[in-house]
């Protein structure tokens, strides 16, 4: 992507934002270098999130070092699920470039993301505009498909999703490579999060394997309480059963190729049907199984 944005000129000289809570997963500027992009800086921001009641309360920066690179495009790689970091760091560095008397190009974002992030990009276009009228905006780029999070107060099906935190596929748009491998395994689908806390899974894996493992075993806690149709159904996005014409409005699938579509559209059907008998109990004890015994190995 960096290459084709490069070759529309929409890129001419970069300074990376790192956000201190995950950002590092993504290596922008191994992925410029390689591309020819010129990185002048790199900026880091810290942001905390702050939880009350397992819901964010709020975000603290606690550690700033920005560099300014005026006309630049600002390169951001981040998890986008509620937004808010995104919101609050951008507002600290737009406001800190004006107060240097700068401005910036345009902003290109890497995420696995949800489709709030596309609202909040739009909205802050508009902020930007109006002390930077010829900013060019943002350009996003999403990895595996445009996800959702679930709203105040919902905690799914299970009860024991986190708003705003954990992505789904409901209301979203997902790849249909990432479609038809998550389908292709019986568990995956119903996982608590597409990614769970990626900070975490990429530097601190002991404190991943504890969430997912906490999850799993309240599935099974929980497992007579919970409705594996309507589980189903919300991991999905859609009541099932559902025709082939519906299938594709749900998933914004409208302008693909046919074939495929025809495909996924089969392959959505032998997954439920593989699924006729099995219950909740059934799938977290197999996942506690799994992780268990995986772990075995390194200790």
């Amino acid at each position: 992507m960096l290459k084709y944005f490069q070759e529309q000129g929409l890129i001419s000289s970069a300074n990376i934002l790192s956000i201190l809570r995950g950002a590092l997963n993504y290596p922008l500027e191994e992925s410029c270098y390689r591309n020819g992009i010129r990185v002048h800086d790199i900026s880091f921001l810290s942001s905390e999130r702050v939880f009350h009641d397992d819901e964010i309360a709020g975000l603290e920066i606690k550690y700033s070092k920005l560099a300014m690179v005026p006309d630049s495009t600002l390169m951001i790689g981040d998890i986008v699920a509620s937004g808010d970091t995104l919101v609050h760091c951008l507002k600290y560095v737009t406001e800190w470039y004006r107060n240097h008397g700068a401005k910036l190009r345009n902003i290109v974002l890497f995420t696995i993301g949800g489709n709030t992030g596309i609202e909040i990009m739009e909205k802050l276009t508009a902020e930007i505009r109006q002390f930077w009228p010829d900013f060019e905006g943002f350009i996003a780029v999403y990895y595996e498909g445009i996800f959702n999070t679930y709203k105040a107060g919902d905690k799914g099906v299970s009860g024991i999703n986190l708003p705003y935190v954990d992505f789904y596929w409901k209301e979203g748009i997902v790849c249909p490579a990432y479609r038809k491998q998550t389908l292709s395994e019986r568990n995956t689908l119903f996982e608590k999060c597409i990614i769970y806390d990626g900070g975490a899974r990429r530097y601190e894996i002991s404190d991943h394997i504890h969430e997912v493992l906490e999850f799993w075993e309240g599935m099974e806690e929980r497992s007579d309480l919970i409705d594996m149709k309507a589980l189903i159904d919300e991991k999905l996005g859609y009541p099932v059963p559902v025709s082939y014409e519906d299938w594709c409005m749900y998933n914004h699938y409208e302008k693909l190729d046919p074939s495929l579509c025809q495909e996924l559209y089969e392959q959505e059907k032998e997954f439920i049907k593989s699924l006729e008998g099995v219950t909740v109990r059934d799938i977290a004890k197999q996942r506690i199984e799994e992780f268990t015994t995986a772990l075995k190995a390194y200790m």
